[in-house]
């Protein structure tokens, strides 16, 4: 039922018509990166292969669109046996996009393709936008570790979904723990200002923090002065206190000026994690101070400024009457929406040093001649099972090859056009 109904209504007119079994492609790409910005990343499809594969209509569910006269009896029976029995290609999770590029080809029926737009794109908008900022995080932060901490700003379920997104993206940790356990990202996480509230004292506050969790512990020192905190801090826990933490205020200056006093006390390898509202701008002005580490939040889960990839689902080729039929491109011709129609391929065309200079979506065979391109579609689904298997650890690990196959502007966090540019092709040599 995590779909919208104007897709229900189409099956049942597709139904009642028979057009319903005509095989068809539908594709999902971007008209454009939102932002202006350099590259998209592609996250999300390990979690749409889960789903799909949960993506029926119970009695239940096809109990309540008959009795609000969504469907008739005929797509009531229909939606009664539904699963998914097509077949998906898509662009392994972790690789890069640009716009055009054909993230989800899908090949089934109209009737069982049609179903999976609103599925595809909320998961694929969400976790695409996340990983496309958090990128960019991790790109400005450098070597330091970048922390998630954006579960209070967001839904619930939404949150689990931008930790892995986030984590794919490069992130060190999450403070969420249910994405910890779901997906084994490593997990962080000490005390909020409510604990040092909590007590009549900001000192005892920071001695049950440290009897409890021990000297390696982050400790926040925010809550009232910080010089004053810190110097409390490293006389709870010594000189080998683990870091402090500053959530607030001026960040470019504290920084600094912690470093300064923790230096001046003798806690030379205590760390400095800094949070508070910050963006992939704010962490690369952060690059000129001691910060060890970053603690993002609002910023990540919102996408940044663009909390969708700006996706769309389309149908791109159909089948006839006739089943033996090759399939016929279709293609809208409405201003500022058109879409190119015909099946697709995308290759990623390098130079002579390896630099990759353009996405070639190739309109007429998967294969690019000489070899020049390097294929981006893989099978994700043969006859509704999956079959891609790729772990989160390997989404990240081909995040960073795609990103070093890209020119350097590609990583640059002003608004530019995309770091290459996307050629349609009929043919290769």
């Amino acid at each position: 039922m995590l779909t919208d109904q104007y897709e229900v209504t189409m099956l049942r007119s597709a139904l009642r018509d028979g057009t319903a079994a005509r095989r068809c492609v539908f594709e999902l790409f971007a008209r454009r990166l939102p932002g202006n910005r350099r590259y998209g990343v592609v996250a999300g499809t390990g979690r749409l292969l889960e789903l799909l594969t949960r993506f029926t209509f119970d009695d239940d569910a096809v109990r309540f669109l008959r009795e609000c006269d969504v469907i008739d009896d005929e797509t009531a029976d229909w939606l009664r046996s539904y699963r998914f029995r097509g077949d998906i290609w898509g662009y392994a999770e972790g690789d890069v996009f640009f716009p055009g590029s054909p993230l989800l080809v899908v090949e089934a029926s109209f009737a069982e393709a049609v179903l999976l737009e609103t599925l595809a794109l909320s998961v694929l908008n969400h976790d695409c936008a996340i990983a496309s900022a958090a990128s960019r995080m991790v790109t400005a932060a450098g070597d330091r570790p970048v922390i998630e901490m954006g579960s209070r700003r967001t839904h619930e379920a939404a949150a689990v979904a931008s930790a892995r997104a986030a984590y794919l993206a490069g992130f060190a940790s999450t403070s969420n723990l249910e994405a910890g356990r779901r997906y084994g990202i490593p997990t962080a996480g000490t005390v909020a200002h409510a604990f040092v509230l909590l007590h009549e004292r900001e000192t005892d506050a920071f001695r049950a923090q440290v009897e409890a969790l021990g000297s390696g512990t982050t400790i926040l020192v925010d809550t009232y002065d910080v010089r004053r905190a810190v110097r409390a801090a490293v006389e709870v826990a010594g000189t080998g206190l683990g870091a402090i933490r500053i959530d607030s205020g001026d960040l470019l200056h504290l920084a600094g000026q912690v470093r300064d006093e923790l230096d001046e006390l003798g806690a030379h390898d205590t760390r400095i994690v800094v949070s508070g509202d910050l963006d992939e701008h704010q962490i690369a002005a952060l690059a000129v101070t001691p910060a060890a580490s970053y603690g993002v939040g609002t910023s990540l889960v919102t996408g940044s400024g663009a909390p969708t990839a700006e996706l769309v689902y389309k149908l791109v080729a159909r089948g006839t009457e006739d089943p033996d039929a090759p399939l016929e491109p279709v293609a809208k011709t409405s201003i500022g929406k058109p879409t190119r129609g015909g099946r697709k391929w995308a290759f990623r065309r390098t130079d002579e040093q390896g630099v990759a200079d353009a996405e070639l979506i190739n309109v007429r065979t998967a294969d690019m001649g000489n070899g020049s391109g390097r294929p981006l579609l893989v099978p994700l689904v043969e006859n509704g099972e999956p079959v891609w298997d790729g772990s989160l650890d390997d989404a990240r690990k081909r995040l960073r090859a795609s990103l070093a196959e890209l020119p350097p502007t590609a990583t640059q966090l002003s608004q530019g056009e995309p770091a290459i540019p996307t050629y349609y092709v009929e043919q290769y040599s």
